[in-house]
């Protein structure tokens, strides 16, 4: 396995990912629980301590560069956006717990909807491509309009 690049290019991991999200009702579901369980995840990470998220970040981003620069730059960009929501929004570590837990119920209920189980249990790097579908998604409704 390659340290640069990924075992399976980017288009594939969306398109695996986009098997088990074929409801509308399903994929409004994820569009938003998506993006708001990624950031309780910056929140409850930088919470720990800002190293443990830096640290966690760096990762994170070194997978999706490993996909494609064009989609690392589109997630440091959300994960900046969510450091600054979390840094600038004081609430309790509990809020986040709370909202993260309902939008994992939210997945969930998506999931039954569409009848599929989630792809994170197939292969937990679905977990960080996730994300990924729905930053691709909204960039490319952004430039096709």
């Amino acid at each position: 396995m390659s340290l640069f690049v990924s075992q399976k290019p980017l288009q594939t991991w969306l398109s695996e990912y986009a098997t088990s999200h074929q409801n509308p009702t399903n994929k409004r579901i994820h569009w938003l629980c998506v993006p708001v369980i990624f950031l309780c995840i910056v929140a409850l990470l930088y919470a720990i301590s800002p190293y443990v998220f830096a640290i966690v970040a760096v990762g994170v981003l070194w997978f999706y560069a490993r996909l494609s620069l064009g989609l690392f730059a589109l997630m440091a960009a959300f994960m900046a956006i969510c450091w600054a929501i979390v840094h600038f929004l004081a609430v309790d570590i509990w809020f986040w717990v709370a909202v993260f837990v309902v939008a994992w119920i939210g997945q969930f209920i998506g999931h039954k909807i569409e009848g599929a189980k989630p792809s994170f249990l197939e292969d937990l790097q679905f977990l960080l491509i996730g994300p990924a579908w729905v930053a691709c998604d909204i960039w490319r409704r952004f430039t096709q309009n």
